[in-house]
């Protein structure tokens, strides 16, 4: 393996170290010159309020970017300023729509496809701060936040994540709103790797189909962080790799970073995460010396205050805690700072604080993480203990970046496996951010074994491939069910729309085939139809197509069209063909619902066990048929717990609960859609109570006064106990 100029390989006795030097900055080319902002036209400028001129690489994209119609892929380092790309492509397609000095906003919308809700609700407020002064409205539409349609019909950007623009574009009925989007950006392309990189794929595959379809030019820009294969996905993208196809190396990166690859000999787990720990505390102790703050991802949630604990313990033992600790400063923001902590209800966050220690997982409140978020980029938290949710979603730098440990969980596979080159990618991006720091350290902590295969994936890069296969039955569905695929020919040109069939034709063995199967069949027409065929196979078998291996054709069914519509997995109705009946108590009906496979990856916790079993004795009137001790038993608890407004102290289960509850309404909503269809008139009218219960948060043996927040407890149990219903409360 050919490691950078100037590497430095140490041997100790308990580790291993490889530190890469930073790639030196890319010379200046002839001619190159930082765009000022003067250069824009006057409408334009109002975005760019407080900035004198574009860096490096936003300079090289004026032209492209606000000059030119031309479908974009921007390959850059994290922290290159992609936001201000996106910025200026929106500005160009504002420009499209001045008639006569005046701007025509109900010809045109934006889509902004952010990888998480925490992220799209950061560019909401972005780009709603920088293009009000051109009166346009920016939306959030994920699903937290619901819009209706009148509301969708006003906004002109709609910023969303890929799940919630895929629901949108795959209603027929949506048909007005999907034909005024004009530009399409999609964030954090390479997701393409990841287990939802089939929607990225559907997203564009549609997006293109409707662009020949009804010959609207919808202009699709990718934003990305630097990819090995990043011609393959301007093929998919359909970028012209002369004017549209823009790649920056690390030389490019705004802030140098200086990586540490360090393997711990040890082989005993128990010894090995100890000496991991004592890694660690060396890297960030060096680190405060300097006197920069650090963040220490690791990959799981109970994790984030184990390994801060730890950290405090080795410096209390070293007699260094004084390092760590906040500024005893008398200023206004320390004050403030320590205030707001106290009112935390979070015990840890609390105890962690007043040694300048954080954490920051998922199973926080939100408000508890915006907090630490606040707290840590003002410099009152030295050192944070987070999970790699921060790297994703959240835009906070740190000088030093520590990736402690490689081994995540995979709830689907059941057993430990080693964190993905996009996820080290993107936690190092988090290394030295360019407003902040002249430089950043990124360090990656990881067993001897694993030691090359880091130093391979960083430095030289696997290339990213489609995870396409693993979700074709159910995006099949949603193209037939759309109208747009109605044959296994149809299906198989669908197929040529997306990434997979890039990835299939350059690199056959990754895809089950070999190159002599290739060379038989270039374009491999038989291989996609084999796939499409065996996708409508398992379609027919859960009733959701009517597939004619004859003749080829598909026939969407109701269970198909309710599928797509509450996006819900052809698994989970397989499920429902089995153990729906005409006839269910609630208690059979939640334990079905428990069985479904949206909540595959909500996992067991053993410091849970306690509070799951207290809510159901508690708040639980049904009886959990599993018991709280497997998935679906706690998928009902949590349910039950839920609609009983039950206060949840675990700050994971809250996290779990929230997420149960928004799945638990669409499931059931599409449960009431296929009752309805099969004229089970009684089971209707119950998944119609459920549904109403869920949207109300409220079981239907309490009192509907309930549901109003601000009436006393006392008064609402009276209520209950006399059983008085709304119209006989207003003869009193």
């Amino acid at each position: 393996m050919v490691l950078p100029e100037g590497t430095v390989r140490k041997n100790f006795k308990k580790y291993e170290e490889v530190v890469v030097p930073y790639a030196q900055p890319a010379p200046q080319q002839q001619g190159e010159r930082l765009v000022p902002i003067t250069d824009f036209d006057p409408f334009a400028q109002l975005a760019f309020q407080g900035y004198k001129s574009l860096n490096r690489i936003q300079s090289r994209l004026f032209e492209a970017a606000y000059r030119s119609n031309e479908n974009l892929l921007i390959c850059a380092p994290t922290g290159a300023g992609k936001t201000n790309i996106a910025v200026m492509t929106m500005l160009h397609e504002i420009g499209q729509h001045f008639r006569g000095g005046k701007l025509l906003r109900d010809e045109f919308k934006i889509v902004y496809v952010a990888p998480m809700k925490a992220l799209a609700s950061e560019m909401t407020e972005n780009f709603s701060r920088r293009l009000s002064a051109l009166g346009l409205i920016c939306r959030e539409l994920t699903g937290d936040m619901q819009l209706t349609k009148k509301e969708l019909a006003e906004t002109q950007v709609i910023i969303t994540t890929p799940e919630k623009w895929d629901v949108i574009t795959r209603k027929s009925g949506d048909v007005a709103l999907t034909s005024q989007v004009k530009l399409l950006i999609i964030d954090e392309v390479h997701l393409l790797h990841e287990d939802r990189g089939p929607v990225i794929e559907v997203l564009i595959a549609r997006t293109l189909r409707q662009v020949e379809s009804s010959q609207n030019m919808i202009r699709i820009v990718g934003l990305s962080a630097t990819l090995p294969n990043y011609h393959d996905v301007s093929v998919f993208l359909r970028v012209n790799p002369k004017a549209g196809l823009f790649y920056f190396d690390n030389s490019y990166r705004p802030v140098p970073l200086t990586q540490q690859f360090i393997g711990a000999k040890e082989r005993n787990a128990g010894k090995l995460k100890q000496d991991m720990n004592e890694i660690c505390f060396d890297k960030v102790l060096e680190s405060i010396k300097a006197g920069n703050q650090v963040m220490v991802f690791v990959h799981s949630r109970n994790d984030t205050y184990k390994t801060s604990m730890a950290l405090m313990e080795m410096a209390r033992d070293a007699n260094v805690l004084s390092l760590f600790a906040p500024d005893e400063s008398s200023s206004n923001s320390a004050k403030q700072a320590a205030k707001d902590v106290s009112r935390s209800r979070n015990r840890e966050l609390r105890e962690l604080f007043q040694f300048g220690f954080g954490m920051h997982n998922a199973g926080m409140l939100r408000p508890d993480r915006s907090l630490t978020e606040r707290l840590f980029s003002e410099g009152h938290i030295k050192v944070l203990c987070c999970t790699a949710t921060l790297a994703w979603g959240v835009n906070l730098p740190a000088h030093t970046v520590v990736i402690k440990g490689t081994q995540i969980y995979d709830a689907k596979q059941g057993s430990f496996v080693e964190l993905g080159m996009l996820d080290v990618m993107q936690i190092f991006g988090r290394a030295g951010r360019p407003q902040f720091d002249t430089s950043g350290e990124g360090i990656i902590i990881t067993s001897h074994e694993q030691l090359p295969r880091y130093l391979a994936l960083l430095n030289q890069q696997l290339p990213i491939e489609s995870q396409f296969i693993a979700a074709l039955a159910d995006h099949l569905n949603a193209e037939i069910v759309l109208g747009t695929v109605s044959n296994v020919q149809e299906a198989v040109t669908w197929l040529s729309y997306t990434y997979l069939f890039i990835r299939m034709i350059r690199n056959p063995l990754v895809y089950g085939m070999t190159q002599a199967d290739k060379d038989m069949d270039p374009l491999l027409d038989n291989r996609r139809r084999q796939l499409v065929t065996a996708a409508g196979r398992t379609l027919d078998a859960c009733k959701m197509v009517r597939f004619d291996e004859r003749s080829g054709n598909f026939n969407a069914t109701d269970l198909g069209r309710v599928a797509s519509h509450y996006y819900i997995r052809h698994e989970t109705i397989m499920q429902f063909n089995e153990l729906l009946k005409n006839h269910m108590a609630e208690g059979d009906i939640l334990n079905m619902v428990s069985q479904a496979t949206e909540f595959e990856n909500i996992q067991l916790r053993e410091e849970e066990m306690v509070e799951l079993d207290k809510l159901k004795a508690k708040v639980c009137p049904i009886p959990v048929k599993m018991g709280s001790e497997n998935k679906n038993g706690k998928v009902n608890v949590l349910f039950q717990a839920y609609l009983s407004q039950a206060f949840i102290e675990g700050f994971a289960l809250v996290s779990d609960s929230a997420y149960v509850a928004q799945n638990m309404g669409r499931i059931l909503r599409g449960l009431f859609d296929i009752a309805l269809k099969k004229g089970m008139a009684s089971m209707a009218e119950r998944l119609l109570t459920m549904c109403k219960m869920t949207e109300r948060r409220l079981w239907e043996f309490r009192h509907p006064l309930r549901q109003f927040p601000n009436i006393q407890p006392a008064t609402l149990a009276n209520l209950d106990e006399k059983r008085m219903a709304p119209h006989q409360l207003s003869d009193l």
